[in-house]
This record gives structure tokens, sequence and C-alpha cells, in this order.
């Protein structure tokens, strides 16, 4: 089938491209505004030259968007701005990219007759039920295990500008929900937990802004591979689970090519047996990348910052996010596989093949 990928240039895409060209016969029309990250897919030397081409678009108000879904048998909608340091200083910006720029989208399937999945965010989710009860309770699995068809959305106030992704993703998870029970539209919305692995975010000032933040573990690469203090937001507390986005592509794979066992459903996808608060992923990360980078672990630190200092004002958090799997192991038969270590392995290994000779030289250079 043809499958046009909007948002297909950046780190989840350019996993699905290559999976796509290496193991199946579909074609991907890849809409971005960069190409950065599916180069090496890209040029006539590839016997799968012929089943992908990349248009560089902005969504906004681009007409060729409605043709080029009009002409793929699936639209998969990846576009996002979906970094945390950008939701209390960019909240319009959030706000209009997961939500306003995702109407055309899902009016053109709808009007085209087109199915699409939609990549959401376990962040519709907010703060667990239990973030609110005593600490006895917390423990009880019923009150932070997050269920698509159960699990309500609860987030802090307003001012709290943090909430601004989310709301917007929430916003247009039910949109389409609506557009499928009133107009028919053949849906499949993705709620991802912390995919992590390779091409993930940028390192700041060599593949990236220099002042920009990208998400935690990008965060922590770029701390290692600088030899600073890894920083812990409010000391790290908060727990996630994290999946290897190689995993996280078969679930993909399988809603792609199992329509009438996925159509019409939510689905998490995740990885419930690697859940750690960030403060431990940061002593793991310490004691793979020393490994991968033969320095000693002494050599490398945690820091505890305030969350207004690291983020600004208007910053909240989440307390857990452990995604029940039994609808995804129901209809696709999924589980993930890759243990936390070997995740982190594959990553660091990477991180410090590609970037740690550009941030050697960056180091280098005199200061001003």
């Amino acid at each position: 089938m043809s499958i046009c990928m909007i948002g297909g240039g950046g780190f989840i895409g350019s996993h699905l491209c290559e999976k796509l060209m290496a193991e199946t016969s579909h074609k991907a029309v890849v809409v971005d505004v960069s190409s950065e990250k599916i180069n090496h897919l890209l040029g006539e030397s590839h016997p799968w030259s012929s089943r992908i081409e990349f248009h560089h678009m902005n969504i906004k108000n681009d007409s060729r968007l409605e043709t080029l879904i009009k002409a793929s048998d699936l639209t998969i909608n990846l576009a996002a701005i979906c970094t945390p340091a950008d939701y209390n200083t960019r909240p319009l910006d959030t706000i209009f990219s997961n939500f306003i720029d995702a109407i055309p989208v899902i009016k053109y399937c709808t009007d085209n007759n087109k199915r699409l999945i939609h990549f959401s965010t376990c962040e519709v989710y907010g703060k667990t039920i239990g973030s609110f009860l005593p600490h006895e309770f917390r423990k009880d699995p019923k009150y932070y295990m997050l269920k698509e068809d159960v699990s309500p959305c609860i987030f802090g106030p307003v001012e709290k500008q943090r909430w601004s992704y989310a709301c917007a993703k929430q916003m247009t998870d039910r949109l389409i929900y609506a557009e499928h029970a009133e107009n028919g539209l053949k849906f499949t919305i993705v709620r991802p937990y912390n995919w992590i692995g390779p091409r993930m975010d940028f390192i700041p000032g060599v593949d990236g802004p220099c002042d920009g933040v990208p998400r935690v573990l990008a965060c922590f690469s770029n701390n290692l591979l600088r030899g600073e203090p890894l920083k812990l937001v409010d000391g790290g507390r908060s727990q996630r689970t994290f999946l290897y986005v190689k995993d996280a592509i078969e679930a993909v794979l399988l809603m792609i090519d199992n329509p009438e066992r996925a159509n019409g459903q939510i689905f998490n996808v995740g990885n419930p047996d690697n859940e750690v608060s960030v403060k431990e992923l940061a002593e793991l990360m310490i004691q793979v990348y020393a490994k991968v980078a033969s320095v000693p672990a002494s050599s490398l630190s945690t820091l505890d910052v305030s969350s207004e200092e690291f983020y600004g004002k208007g910053y909240d958090d989440s307390d857990r996010r452990i995604p029940d799997m039994t609808i995804i192991t129901r209809q696709l038969g999924w589980k993930p596989k890759t243990p936390l270590n070997k995740l982190l392995d594959d990553t660091l290994q990477y991180q410090h093949q590609t970037y740690s000779n550009a941030i050697k030289k960056v180091l280098s250079k005199p200061s001003n």
C-alpha cells in the first residue's frame, strides 16, 4: 500500500521508514520540513528507491497535503511539537502543532475515505489518581496503571502551561473519535510511552540549536558526552517506563498490516517492565556510558535542579505513567522485548559513535 507519513522525517518516522523499506513492499510518501534523519534511505542507489519519496513541506495551509493523502491508502500522522521544554516557552506553537494543524489531516482522511493512524501521547492521561491520594494508597496498581478505555485525564491548572501539549493531544484524540462516530473515519490512535533509541532528538550545539533543550534521554546523553553533571529536575523523582523504538516499530507495522484488528482502537505502546525513576535512569546511563566510552564512572555525576530553574515558570509533572497492555496484546498479539540495559547500551553506543568527536571539537574551541 501507499502510506503518507506526515512528520515522517523525524525519530519515529526514520525507524518506520527503515522497517518499511527493508521488510515490506509498501511505499512511503514522507512529508516533513527536514529529511536529515532519512537521507540514508533516499537516492537512486537503493533497491527500494521507487518506494520512498520525500516532500519538503510545512503542512500549515499547504494545498498539496490533501492531494498526497488522497493518492495514498493510509495516512500516518507523526507531526508534533513534543519536547517538554517547549510547552512552557512556546505554548501557542505547541497547541497549534498538536491540535489546530491536525484538523485538516483528519478532515482530508474523512472526506476521502482514507484510513488514519494518529500518534497521540501517554501524556493525555495527565496525572494519575494515585498522585492525589495519601502515600499508603499509591502502591495499588489501580491508581497508577493507565488504561485506554477507563483511565481519566487529570491535568493541572491552566497557568501550568506544561499541560498545553497534553490537552491539545487529547482534544485531537476526541476529534478523531467524533469523526469516526459521526462520519465513519477509519482510525487507530497510538499512545507512545517514552520510545527511545538512536536518532532521538538532537544534541544541542552539534545537530540542534545551541540553546535548545531536548527530552530526557538526549539531555542526559549530551551531559555524558560533555562530561557534565546530569541534571535531575526536582531530584529526578518522577517515574517513567521506557520502550526501545525498534520494539515500538514492530507494533506499528502490525497496525499497518492488520486494519481489521487495529481500526477503531486506541493502543498504549510501552514497556511496563522498564520502569525507573528519572534519577535511576541517570545512574544507569552513567554506568552504561562509562563502559561505552571507557571512562571511569566516578568521573560522571548528577546535579539536582528545580523545575523552574530548568524549564521556567508554568512547569508541572505527572508522577508515574505505566501502560496497561491488555488491548494491544489482545488485538495484535504484541509485547515488548528489549530490557532497559540493552536499550540503553544500544542507544549510548550510537550516541558516542555519532557525536563524541563533534563534541570534542566544540569543547576544544576557545570560549569568547
